[in-house]
């Protein structure tokens, strides 16, 4: 004879005592030390993304630079290396900038827009790893450049090389 199974009665008043009446309340977000959450800290960060050079507002209405002007200097580019020298790149640099001349835009923010553009290898990391905003005008720019792939150690070491020079009679 088949087995009468009998339905499982489960008891109500059991099981409201095990769980809460109310559904869960998130715990409050409580703001770190920085002022930020821990959901916040753990987002991948979005700044440090700002350029080295700063350039000013151009007043020029439609002003952009053409792709062949951007060529003309990634043709020429300077890549750091010892026997480059970084005063010849600049001395060019300032001979096809000068020659530009635009309306209501500074000649110092056109060279500071085509510099990067000259760059490649070592010296364009350089430029990629000064601080944020730290390159205000030409000058600030042509000193770093300088300083950094022509130190004063360099002409140091190449002044003592001359006044060592002896000449050689055969």
């Amino acid at each position: 004879s088949p087995a009468i199974v009998e339905p499982l009665r489960i008891e109500l008043s059991f099981l409201e005592d095990q769980f809460q009446k109310d559904p869960p309340v998130d715990p409050p977000e409580v703001p770190m030390a920085d002022n930020q959450t821990m959901a916040e800290l753990l987002q991948a960060p979005t700044e440090g993304y700002e350029d080295a050079i700063v350039i000013l507002e151009i007043a020029a209405n439609n002003f952009e630079l053409r792709h062949r002007l951007i060529n003309l200097f990634q043709n020429k580019q300077f890549f750091g290396h010892d026997k480059e020298d970084p005063h010849a790149h600049i001395r060019y640099f300032n001979k096809i900038t000068y020659m530009m001349r635009v309306p209501n835009v500074p000649s110092s923010s056109i060279k500071l827009m085509l510099f990067p553009f000259s760059l490649e290898g070592a010296d364009r990391i350089w430029l990629e790893k000064e601080a944020p905003g730290s390159i205000l005008t030409w000058d600030d720019l042509v000193t770093k450049f300088i300083n950094k792939f022509f130190p004063p150690s360099k002409t140091t070491n190449l002044r003592n090389e001359i006044t060592r020079f002896q000449q050689r009679f055969d």
